[in-house]
């Protein structure tokens, strides 16, 4: 058998000669095939954005959302398989309510991180189940300093200061890369979400999309929320000028 997939790729507790378990990369390919998500963290708060792909017109607005509420403080914005996804926001959902439970207080966003990464490598261990296609992002505001989070299908975990994950991850990361992220504040992150999402979406070639965008900031009271609908059409209007302007 050769080290491409034959043979190797039927279960999570096999590994190749090479040392890898394609089942895994499989389940990360889920992601890479799928919405763009982002998540800046600002001075004041954590910005999160996806675009989704409007695949009807009859669709109505706001339904299949991919940036749900873990707890007050906390929020998810998931990319990859959204059945998948729609699990590990429930584990998140009763991990935050167990430790408010159990400690009276707000899950920071480390434990948060860790058993949320925990599930996802749990189903990389047993040949009965297969891995979860889909990433996270966490957004969490309960301590001192925002924190966002990355998990990904492997179940490894990663603290950043701006990321991205999905189809447009690359271009996303490098337009993040520019950005100061000391000085910026929440709304201007929102915009500038907006702008990279637009950035990478090509109307000839993609479905027309709709944006998702939430933040958790001081102005919020440290809530996690949809940003409110006025500033999403600023961004949005802001975002497609941009998008013009780069086309002539």
């Amino acid at each position: 058998m050769s080290s491409i997939g034959t043979g190797y790729d039927q279960s999570t507790t096999t590994f190749s000669p090479d040392g890898r378990v394609f089942q895994v990369e499989y389940a990360m390919k889920a992601v890479d095939n799928s919405s763009t998500a982002i998540g800046i963290r600002c001075k004041d708060g954590i910005a999160m954005a996806v675009d989704k792909p409007v695949i009807s017109k009859m669709l109505v607005e706001g339904s299949n959302r991919r940036i749900l509420n873990v707890d007050k403080h906390s929020g998810m914005c998931v990319s990859g398989l959204q059945a998948d996804a729609r699990q590990i926001v429930n584990h998140a959902r009763d991990e935050a309510a167990s430790y408010l439970d159990f400690n009276g207080g707000p899950i920071p966003g480390s434990v948060l991180c860790d058993r949320v990464a925990g599930l996802m490598h749990a189903y990389t261990l047993y040949w009965y189940v297969r891995p979860f296609g889909a990433s996270v992002l966490i957004a969490n505001y309960a301590e001192d300093s925002p924190e966002l989070y990355a998990v990904e299908p492997s179940g490894l975990s990663y603290r950043y200061l701006a990321t991205a994950i999905g189809k447009g991850k690359n271009a996303a990361k490098s337009a993040l890369e520019k950005l100061d992220l000391s000085t910026l504040s929440c709304r201007e992150a929102v915009m500038e979400c907006a702008k990279i999402l637009y950035m990478g979406h090509d109307p000839s070639k993609d479905k027309p999309i709709e944006l998702e965008l939430s933040w958790v900031c001081d102005e919020t009271n440290r809530m996690h929320q949809l940003v409110p609908p006025q500033l999403k059409i600023e961004a949005e209007e802001a975002a497609k000028a941009a998008r013009a302007a780069m086309d002539e």
